[in-house]
């Protein structure tokens, strides 16, 4: 019997983990599989050792489990493999299918415009759009981040788009938010490549409010429940359940 277990980051804060059950309790509907289950990484429970425990005693025998990951990162080529390949080792007899993130897909990049549309503010013809990304040691961060500014820059209106890091990858968002004021622009919009609410978008709100200044600083809404990303999750659980090529990280053999 087939199962799916969705393992999304986790938070601290509240308010982001229930955004993330909701999110995902959504895209559920969309996928025709009886034994389904969500799970955190870390900061939140249920655990993954929680959540693939409730799809075997239910009597799941093929779990695809599926990373709620904008990006290819730490958590996704060592993190989650390390819990899977303990819960393999404890029950050798169940098929594992690990999919993908959602990587960089155009329909994502997107969801960015959207967010600068309900913003209702329009760019001036010196305003500046910072890009702004978690951040990860993983060299393939700064790839795809750049990779969705460079698309960014082509498909607004902004002449001046820089992608900055709110962890790991320079530059960080502080230096880029310092730079941006002292160029002078006399607007600056801020995009968060970010799914759900958390620690990192409450700081770079608190970061905004700290830096007074003349421009005018106007902060995007994160990626959250749009309809393509909820879309573009459902596809990752269909390709995985269809044992579709994975590109990604092999687990290792029982």
């Amino acid at each position: 019997m087939k199962g799916v277990l969705y393992v999304s980051h986790g938070s601290r804060i509240k308010e982001a983990t229930e955004e993330a059950i909701s999110f995902i309790e959504t895209v559920k509907e969309k996928v025709d599989v009886s034994l389904q289950e969500i799970c955190f990484l870390e900061l939140a429970e249920p655990t993954i050792h929680q959540g693939m425990h409730k799809l075997i005693e239910k009597g799941a025998t093929e779990i695809s489990v599926i990373p709620v990951l904008l990006l290819s990162a730490g958590h996704y080529f060592k993190d989650i493999p390390e819990v899977l390949n303990e819960i393999k080792v404890k029950h050798p007899d169940v098929v594992f299918t690990y999919g993908q993130p959602l990587g960089v897909q155009p329909r994502l990049t997107n969801i960015i415009n959207d967010r600068l549309k309900e913003t209702h503010v329009l760019p001036h013809s010196d305003a500046k759009l910072l890009v702004v990304g978690r951040g990860s040691y993983n060299p393939q961060t700064k790839i795809d981040i750049s990779a969705i500014t460079e698309t960014l820059y082509e498909t607004t209106p902004f002449d001046d788009v820089e992608a900055c890091y709110l962890a790991a990858c320079e530059p960080s968002f502080e230096d880029a938010l310092e730079s941006a004021l002292d160029e002078g622009h006399s607007q600056i919009y801020i995009a968060p490549y970010l799914w759900f609410t958390g620690v990192l978008e409450k700081h770079i709100e608190s970061t905004v409010q700290n830096h007074k200044s003349n421009s005018d600083i106007i902060v995007c809404e994160h990626l959250g429940h749009h309809e393509a990303i909820q879309e573009a999750l459902k596809d990752r659980v269909l390709e995985t359940i269809h044992h579709e090529e994975i590109r990604g990280f092999a687990l290792n053999k029982g």
